[in-house]
C-alpha cells in the first residue's frame, strides 16, 4: 500500500514536471515585433570610404576633431561641411546676401543631417535594446517554470523519504514477516535518487527563433548588413590601420568569445552552438537566453558610442558656426 501511494505521488509530480508548455509566450518565440522597418539594401560602394583613406585639407583637420570628421564622413556630413568652410571664407572676404543666404542654407542641411543620423542611431539601438528584451523576458519565464518544477521535486523528495520512514517504523513495530521493511526503504531510495537526478537535470529548453539575426552580422562581418544602416555598419566596422585598435564589430567578437557562454563551449560542441546564437534559432536553455540579451546589449552599448561622436561634431560645427 505504502508503495502504491508513494508511486501516485511520483507519478503527479512528473506529470507536473513534464506540464511547461510555452503557449503563454505566444508569437514571442517564433517571431520578435522589435523591427518595424524595411530590410536595408545597399551594396559596399555604397558606403562611406574609410576616413584614413580620403585626402583631408588643412581647413577640416584644423577646425574638427577626428571623431567627429569620422562621425561625419559615416553619416555623408564631410561635403557640406567642404562647402560650408569654402562658403564661409567667401561671405568673409565679400560680403553679399546671397553668400550669407547659402551659408545660412548649409548650416541647416548639415544639422538636419546629424539630426536624420541621430534619429538613425536611436531606431537601431532600440531593436537591439527590444531584442534583448525578448530573449530577457522569456529567459525569466523559463527560468521561473524551472524553479516550480525544482520546488515540486525537493517538497516530493522530502514527502518520500518521510512517508518511507514511517511505513518501515510502523512494519519494524509490528515485527512484520519477510523483507517488506528493506524493501521498502530500497524503494524510498530510488525514489529520491530519481527526484534528485531530475533536480539536477532539471535545465529546460524552449524554441526561440530569431529570422532577422543581429548577432549574426556582428559574428560573421559581411560586406555589408541588411539589419545596420550604412552609417552606423561603416561605424561598427571602421578600423583605422595605424591606431592599433580593431574595429567595434571586431572587439564585440573578441569579448564573446573571451568572457561569454561562448568561451566555454568545447570544441565538438561549437558549430551547434554557434549555429544557435547566430543562425535562426532553436533550442534554447534559460542560461543560453540570458546570455543572448547580454550580447544585445553590449551591441547596443557600442552603437549608442556614436552618439558621442556625433555630439562632439555638432559642438564643433556649432563652435565654428558662432564666428
Amino acid at each position: 500500500m505504502a508503495l502504491f501511494s508513494t508511486g501516485i505521488l511520483l507519478s503527479l509530480l512528473l506529470t507536473a514536471c513534464a506540464s511547461f508548455k510555452s503557449a503563454p509566450l505566444g508569437s514571442q518565440l517564433k517571431k520578435g515585433n522589435c523591427n518595424q522597418q524595411v530590410v536595408y539594401r545597399y551594396t559596399a560602394e555604397d558606403l562611406p570610404r574609410p576616413l584614413h583613406e580620403l585626402n583631408l585639407d588643412t581647413a577640416l583637420t584644423s577646425r574638427f576633431s577626428f571623431s567627429a570628421l569620422n562621425a561625419a564622413q559615416a553619416i555623408g556630413v564631410l561635403q557640406p561641411l567642404r562647402q560650408y568652410l569654402q562658403a564661409w571664407e567667401e561671405y568673409r572676404s565679400a560680403p553679399t546676401v546671397e553668400k550669407s543666404a547659402e551659408v545660412l542654407a548649409l548650416t541647416q542641411r548639415i544639422n538636419q543631417l546629424i539630426t536624420v543620423a541621430y534619429l538613425e542611431i536611436a531606431a537601431a539601438a532600440g531593436e537591439m535594446d527590444c531584442e534583448e528584451e525578448r530573449a530577457d523576458q522569456i529567459a525569466a519565464y523559463l527560468k521561473g517554470k524551472e524553479e516550480e518544477v525544482e520546488m515540486k521535486l525537493t517538497v516530493g523528495a522530502i514527502v518520500v523519504g518521510a512517508l518511507g520512514a514511517v511505513v518501515t517504523g510502523i512494519l519494524l513495530t509490528n515485527d512484520e514477516p519477510g523483507n517488506a521493511s528493506e524493501a521498502l526503504g530500497i524503494g524510498t531510495g530510488l525514489v529520491e535518487a530519481t527526484l534528485g537526478a531530475l533536480i539536477l537535470a532539471g535545465n529546460r529548453k524552449v524554441a526561440f527563433y530569431h529570422h532577422r539575426n543581429a548577432l549574426s552580422d556582428i559574428w560573421t562581418g559581411p560586406k555589408t548588413s541588411t539589419i545596420f544602416p550604412p552609417s552606423v555598419w561603416y561605424y561598427l566596422t571602421y578600423e583605422k590601420p595605424d591606431s592599433g585598435e580593431r574595429s567595434l564589430r571586431q572587439q564585440l567578437v573578441d569579448q564573446w568569445l573571451a568572457f561569454s557562454r561562448l568561451a566555454e563551449v568545447k570544441e565538438k560542441d561549437k558549430e551547434k552552438v554557434y549555429g544557435l546564437f547566430f543562425g535562426e534559432g532553436g533550442h534554447y536553455t534559460a542560461e543560453q537566453l540570458a546570455e543572448r540579451a547580454n550580447m544585445y546589449d553590449q551591441v547596443e552599448a557600442q552603437i549608442n558610442l556614436m552618439k558621442q561622436d556625433l555630439k562632439q561634431l555638432a559642438l564643433e560645427f556649432e563652435r565654428l558656426s558662432r564666428r
